[in-house]
């Protein structure tokens, strides 16, 4: 994978290990005329998350119960193929993998603790809510007889 740009990291200091990306060219539809029909430029990357040992014990079983319904046999794959050229679908392919995963494995948001109104504004909301009442019924004719 000479050209690539660097590893791909995930979060902090884990990244992917080359080893354990799988990639698969086609032939891509699309823009690019006759090059299309000529080229494999279309990309799909395939990594084992079920097996791999580069993610931490517990961002592995996160991912897992995150991406069950992408999963294949434990297996998460990306297509790619917006770009003319293949190492440009690579390299969006190789991005939308670990910004997958980087959602996959983060920690769950914290708990929303319910907070009480004051009581002071619950009054001045009443309060105004009456006044706003009398106005209108000012307005009302009273009796027309």
């Amino acid at each position: 994978m000479d050209g690539m740009s660097g590893p791909h990291v995930i979060r902090g200091s884990v990244s992917l290990p080359e080893a354990e990306l799988v990639w698969r060219f086609s032939r891509s539809s699309g823009p690019g005329g006759q090059h299309v029909n000529t080229t494999d430029t279309a990309v799909e990357l395939r990594f084992d998350l079920a097996r791999t040992e580069a993610l931490p014990e517990v961002w592995k079983r996160r991912a897992l119960e995150r991406l069950a319904g992408r999963l294949t046999d434990g297996v998460v794959t990306v297509r790619a193929s917006e770009h003319r050229s293949q190492w440009r679908n690579r390299e969006s392919a190789a991005v939308c993998l670990t910004a997958l995963l980087a959602e996959a494995t983060a920690p769950p948001p914290k708990p929303r603790r319910p907070t009480r109104i004051p009581r002071g504004i619950n009054e001045r909301r009443l309060r105004e809510k009456k006044q706003r009442s009398q106005t209108k019924r000012g307005r009302s004719p009273k009796n027309w007889d």
